[in-house]
């Protein structure tokens, strides 16, 4: 894909093109896709060490892929534990509900789940930004104000490296949690969703080896609902409901923790506790996420339960949805209006999948045990009906924003859906398409994409730098695959064309469909609709003036 150069960024006059602040997963996933394409970064860290523990403990399959994007795929397998089965048991052990996650490629060509040690991945994350010539990572630098400027922010965060001296960037992005000083500054307000609870978390590491079967648990007990966890690297986790009349203090003891760890076969005999800390589980969302030239990703703009796994996932789709949105802005190609489809689309799939936690925190944490029984009952006979585990929690498809539409403007299928990956050889060359094929807009065929576009569209997608990509069937030999042209090994593409009845679909770069074509004349079609969405006009853009260099990751 072709990448601005320094020479472009100094132009705007600003230190950086893009200031984020907080360096957790959220903002170093971002800070990291926007270098690869080559801009000026800058990440503001108001601590000067990396936080040493576990928060977040597992990932899905569509984190992975992006933090793949990110530039640690290579690290991934060796980082990730297998997630295995998670269980809600009620007080009695009898599993109501049943979600397996076995550790193998699955529909983003990485495992649907696994089990993470957060701190060993911030360390991979950090490791290759610090690698990164035009990614500046200012440790040890807490803001303390913000002005937007109008076509820049000016930030003052004094540390070691910045002095008392201000920073400038085109654009700013609030990473940094739940206390967001950059939510503060745009005034922004949030909604609270009615769900909060006290949970007293213990992080425990064996002295021996401990196997744990299944994986993960949640007791549905209304005596103490509880959570029992894997977080990696040997670290197991125990979460604890404070109950009505409970104090934190009382729970916060030695004591108190040993106690409630000690029915789980863990005592200060076999076992080391490493952390303790009372955490409030909350529900909420920002109501802005965009203000001028300031923007929220991650907790800074909404906050969930922990039940579905999936806060920071949600974040690290924020990171994804946001980079190439930014890129185009900042190459010109794309108006500031692009970005406001960030906050339409992100807003409703966050509010989907924070219902989604809720509901099943909801399950778990029931006090009242007549409640609880008519609970345990129904989902017993409702598993005994299915006869069979259920799959991993469904990720939700995108239900606005930049996606394809009809006349009346009503979103076309398979718009929105998270597009799979799988196997695909080229000469030599086998592995993800993502590996194989590169990251960024794709257009993927059973046509030659070549002959199906017009000079004008396929004069726009170069300009965005799109992947045009034939997809030959499996048992093609890869040394007959022109260079626009994969060998579909995993047998995965040209069987989701068929049975989504399409020549064609057209995929963002951060793995989500914009649109499909029926045939030749529906993909012009397509690029024009992609275009006019892009530019706001059917015309094409002019590519800018800047000389552009090979990214180091292409």
């Amino acid at each position: 894909m072709p990448i601005p150069t320094k020479s472009s960024r100094s132009d705007r006059g600003a230190d950086a093109d893009v200031v984020i602040v907080g360096c957790g997963p959220v903002g170093l996933t971002l800070a990291l896709l926007l270098a690869h394409r080559g801009w000026q970064v800058a990440v503001l860290e108001r601590y000067a060490e990396q936080y040493p523990f576990p928060r977040v403990v597992t990932i899905d399959g569509e984190t992975s892929r992006n933090f793949a994007a990110a530039g640690i795929g290579d690290q991934l397998h060796e980082l990730g534990e297998p997630m295995g089965v998670y269980e809600f048991r009620n007080a009695a052990g009898r599993t109501l509900l049943s979600f397996d996650a076995p550790y193998q490629p699955d529909h983003q060509g990485w495992p649907r789940a696994a089990v993470m040690h957060q701190p060993s991945y911030e360390a991979a994350l950090r490791a290759h930004a610090e690698a990164l010539p035009n990614l500046r990572m200012l440790y040890g630098h807490e803001v303390e104000s913000l002005v937007d400027r109008g076509d820049h922010v000016e930030v003052r965060a004094p540390g070691p490296v910045l002095g008392d001296g201000p920073l400038t960037g085109s654009w700013l992005v609030g990473c940094d949690g739940a206390n967001s000083i950059v939510r503060e500054h745009m005034g922004a307000q949030v909604t609270d969703f009615g769900f909060s609870q006290d949970w007293l978390l213990c992080d425990v590491v064996f002295h021996e080896p401990r196997g744990f079967h299944p994986t993960d648990v949640q007791i549905c007990d209304p005596e103490r609902p509880t959570t029992i966890v894997a977080s990696g690297r040997g670290h197991r986790r125990w979460e604890f409901m404070l109950l009505p009349g409970e104090s934190v203090e009382e729970l916060s003891t030695v004591e108190a923790m040993w106690s409630l760890l000690e029915p789980h076969g863990a005592s200060p005999d076999n076992a080391t506790l490493t952390r303790n800390i009372v955490y409030t589980f909350d529900a909420s969302m920002t109501q802005q996420w965009r203000r001028g030239r300031l923007l929220l990703a991650g907790d800074s703009a909404h906050l969930m339960p922990p039940f579905a796994g999936q806060g920071m996932c949600s974040g690290v789709r924020d990171a994804a949805s946001l980079s190439w949105r930014l890129d185009l802005v900042l190459r010109g190609l794309a108006g500031e209006r692009l970005l406001d489809t960030y906050v339409v689309e992100r807003a409703k799939q966050v509010r989907r999948t924070t219902d989604a936690s809720i509901e099943m925190g909801k399950l778990v944490s029931e006090l009242d045990p007549v409640k609880a029984a008519r609970r345990d009952e129904y989902l017993i006979a409702s598993r005994s009906e299915q006869d069979q585990p259920e799959a991993a929690p469904p990720s939700f498809a995108l239900e606005d924003g930049f996606l394809r539409r009809n006349i009346g403007r009503t979103i076309v299928k398979p718009a929105g859906e998270l597009m799979p990956q799988g196997q695909v050889a080229r000469g030599e060359h086998r592995g993800l398409f993502d590996d194989v094929v590169g990251n960024g807009f794709a257009l993927i065929t059973s046509l030659d994409p070549h002959a199906a576009l017009d000079d004008e569209g396929r004069a726009f997608l170069e300009g965005i730098g799109t992947h045009l990509v034939r997809v030959l069937p499996f048992g093609t030999g890869p040394k007959h695959a022109q260079p626009h042209e994969v060998v579909d090994v995993g047998n995965v593409y040209l069987p989701y064309l068929d049975e989504l009845e399409q020549a064609a679909v057209l995929v963002r770069p951060d793995f989500y469909v914009f649109g499909g074509a029926r045939d030749r004349s529906d993909i012009t079609r397509l690029v024009r609709e992609l275009r006019s969405q892009i530019t706001g006009s059917p015309s094409i853009p002019r590519r800018p003036a800047a000389t552009r260099q090979p990214s180091p990751q292409q």
